[in-house]
């Protein structure tokens, strides 16, 4: 059996890789220029690069194109999110009616991600106890491309104020899919190091002593 050789990372290289997790953000506000050719299959392949639960594989990748399609996703979007802003009341609901939740009409690439939760790929090795592994993998896989894209100075921005079951229903993708995530990437207008909603005092981000314990 072949080996291959093992690859060390210097001080230099992991002083970078910090800059990286500090400086990926959130992104919401895009340039409309397009990400030249073969950049959404370089990320993709990069994502595939993932650890997955018993190497199901198991993310399933959407570049939606069509504009019915990308219009009925932020017609959807614009739904869930007046149906969230009267969840708030008072000056909490101000602040929510001033952030900017989404890029999805800036954005130049819109990607929906999808777990195949009946894949058979990986035997189902490690899922018995915890099939929301399959899930767990797909996340793991969107937060590699999102690492990537920001190294080669792209925005992502990830939309959570969507109906899991109507965005399947638009895409028509298969039943067993279950939706994860939905995209929006492009040229950010703006980098920071902070996140947005820290930036409009929405929340802040807290130490990590704050969520660790020890037993």
């Amino acid at each position: 059996m072949t080996t291959t050789p093992a690859v060390s990372f210097d001080e230099a290289f992991r002083r970078q890789l910090h800059e990286l997790f500090v400086w990926r953000r959130d992104v919401r506000r895009f340039r409309r220029d397009p990400l030249p050719d073969g950049t959404m299959e370089r990320l993709i392949e990069i994502a595939c690069l993932s650890p997955s639960v018993g190497l199901s594989q198991p993310w399933r990748f959407v570049v939606v194109e069509n504009v019915a399609r990308r219009q009925a996703v932020i017609d959807d979007f614009k739904g869930c999110n007046a149906a969230a802003l009267h969840s708030y009341s008072g000056e909490r609901a101000a602040r929510y009616a001033a952030l900017k939740l989404a890029g999805l009409e800036e954005a130049p690439v819109h990607l929906a991600v999808f777990a195949e939760s009946e894949s058979e790929t990986g035997y189902g090795l490690g899922r018995a106890t915890m099939p929301e592994t399959i899930e767990y993998s797909v996340a793991a896989a969107i937060c590699s491309m999102w690492l990537a894209a920001r190294a080669e100075g792209i925005g992502l921005g990830w939309v959570s104020i969507l109906n899991p079951t109507r965005i399947r229903t638009i895409l028509d993708v298969p039943e067993s899919w279950k939706f994860i995530g939905y995209l929006c990437i492009g040229y950010p207008e703006e980098v920071s190091d902070r996140p947005e909603l820290e930036r409009t005092n929405w929340e802040f981000r807290r130490a990590p002593a704050e969520f660790t314990i020890r037993r």
